[in-house]
């Protein structure tokens, strides 16, 4: 990776120090911490002469609706006392606005309208999109980021006229969806590629019943869905929804209000319907992806939004009993992507190559994890899985850590970021973690 010589937002440089006071005499994490926290910034960053930010993930040259959100979220700590911190976050939300007025469909753009990307897919797909695969999580993310960013600086001039537009976009794709076998026109091939990298029955999907949540077509990782219906967007779209309405109360918009706290119900609804089952030793815990006839899938997976993260995002308490059952499931061999090897034991995902454990799957449950001795072994995974080379990774071998696949993975570096600094009592203003740190 190439790291530019910027000169460190002073908001950002006090995070550091913060972090450092905390982990005085363990220069192991603060040395880590320091490389990662930074990424981001020194890596990713391009401020564009229109205001807006575009973030590339690391190592493809692309802006992910996702990433991009998640890979500056640790920034907004530092938001409401640095001017030109928020200005770059801000930056990034007006960019993310821009492309999903464009293709609300596409979970990836390019930085100019320059047709790189994937654009021989089988959808339809337009210059400024790098890939167009349907993923609810893109579509929450940005309105995520929009209310942190308000809840943290007070700019409200957030919310106004572009910010309508994006969530009218939103909550229309969402309606349309949750009918997708009738009411949607959205299709998806791609050609010599494994499975998971394309969508059955000719673009469309495995075939799914109405259940008043919305589909997907796509998992966070980039995978297609078995069954549409994946429970862990559903649960992050409940939580935006309820953001947006809050936001649109704000600024007195009444019909989406309305309109984004009824769906956040109806959606909400379809979830304890249709996304729980009783299971023979864990109890009440939810499935992954269910597809409203009665067919549903087991696991979970390293990328947020996921189960294990449904506290963190903010759909249920930290001690919720079905989430606190779920929990024991995906955090042991029932569930067919954990894994366990003399390195670390964690959630991997069928992205990445069997018995590789993702270090973002290793921030969400310390984030998440109520006991200081789990949080602690957490903390020493980071400490020492690593590969020697100071940053995070995509995935690493759950017995050799020297074995990782992407050594350049910014968003990997923000969850781990965000990890150490909820062990040293700080998290971004109003989220659920920092709820949960101040309860």
């Amino acid at each position: 990776m190439k790291i530019e010589q910027k000169t460190i937002p002073s908001g950002l440089e006090s995070i550091i120090e913060d972090v450092n006071n905390h982990f005085n005499n363990e220069s192991s994490i603060k040395e880590l911490f320091r490389n990662c926290f930074l990424n981001t910034y020194q890596t990713t960053l391009r401020k564009k002469v229109d205001g807006t930010t575009f973030v590339i993930t690391g190592d493809i040259p692309a802006m992910w609706l996702r990433d991009s959100t998640a890979q500056i979220r640790p920034y907004l700590m530092a938001a409401s006392k640095d001017s030109e911190v928020a200005s770059f976050i801000k930056g990034v939300i007006l960019r993310q606005f821009d492309y999903i007025l464009q293709d609300p469909y596409a979970n990836a753009f390019n930085e100019e309208a320059n047709s790189n990307g994937h654009q021989t897919d089988g959808t339809t797909m337009a210059p400024i999109v790098w890939e167009r695969k349907y993923e609810v999580d893109s579509l929450c993310y940005p309105i995520q980021l929009a209310y942190l960013y308000w809840k943290e600086t007070g700019d409200d001039s957030i919310i106004s006229d572009p910010f309508y537009r994006v969530l009218d976009v939103i909550l229309s794709t969402w309606k349309v969806e949750q009918n997708h076998e009738q009411q949607s026109l959205y299709r998806f091939t791609r050609k010599d590629v494994r499975i998971s990298d394309t969508l059955i029955r000719n673009g469309k999907g495995s075939e799914t019943a109405w259940t008043g949540m919305t589909w997907s077509g796509f998992r966070p990782s980039d995978d297609a869905c078995l069954y549409g219906y994946l429970i862990p967007a559903n649960m992050f779209a409940v939580v935006v929804l309820e953001y947006a309405a809050e936001m649109c109360r704000y600024g007195k918009e009444e019909r989406l209000a309305k309109e984004s706290a009824a769906l956040s119900e109806e959606i909400r609804t379809g979830i304890e319907k249709y996304g729980t089952i009783r299971h023979p030793i864990y109890g009440r815990v939810y499935v992954y992806e269910t597809d409203g006839f009665g067919r549903y899938h087991i696991m979970d997976d390293a990328n947020v939004p996921s189960l294990l993260a449904a506290p963190y995002l903010g759909y249920c308490s930290f001690d919720d009993q079905t989430h606190q059952n779920t929990r024991k499931l995906i955090l042991s061999r029932d569930n067919p992507y954990y894994y366990e090897g003399d390195a670390a034991a964690g959630i991997g995902s069928p992205h990445t190559p069997d018995h590789y454990i993702w270090h973002i799957g290793l921030a969400v449950q310390g984030m998440t994890a109520v006991a200081k001795q789990e949080k602690e072994r957490i903390l020493n995974y980071f400490l020492t899985t690593d590969g020697n080379e100071g940053y995070m990774h995509e995935g690493f071998h759950a017995d050799n850590p020297g074995l990782f696949t992407r050594n350049w993975f910014a968003w990997a570096n923000s969850m781990f970021s965000e990890f150490v600094l909820s062990m040293a009592g700080k998290a971004v203003r109003d989220s659920p973690l920092n709820k949960e740190l101040n309860r």
